[in-house]
């Protein structure tokens, strides 16, 4: 069952990017920036504030990081999908891989302070 929710994750995820939305483009940019420390910074806010929040629930060390994580790679993606619009600027992958890359540290570093 649980290589056919893999499957089926995959599938829609491929059909995501292969539906050829006609607003749907991609962003010219690089890999400096100011607004690439600004995801990396949000993002590992947002993972440290999850993070913090599922630990006040009293969730297990598991799911609490994994709650985390999620919660600040989803808010990047979101941004994301947002600038991919027709008046956006475009989904950047680079910005996308300072969101992971903050929500990692993020969490890491919640995971070290407390």
């Amino acid at each position: 069952m649980k290589q056919y929710k893999k499957l089926f994750s995959l599938l829609l995820i491929s059909l995501f990017f292969t539906t050829g939305c006609s607003g749907f483009h991609w962003a010219n940019d690089n890999w400096q920036g100011k607004d690439k420390a600004q995801h990396f910074a949000f993002s590992a806010a947002a993972a440290i504030g999850a993070n913090a929040y599922a630990d006040k629930q009293n969730w297990q060390h598991r799911k609490a990081a994994q709650f985390g994580l999620l919660f600040s790679i989803s808010l990047g993606a979101a941004k994301e999908l947002y600038d991919s619009r027709p008046a956006g600027t475009g989904w950047s992958w680079h910005d996308f891989a300072y969101d992971v890359a903050g929500a990692i540290t993020g969490y890491s570093l919640y995971q070290s302070l407390k």
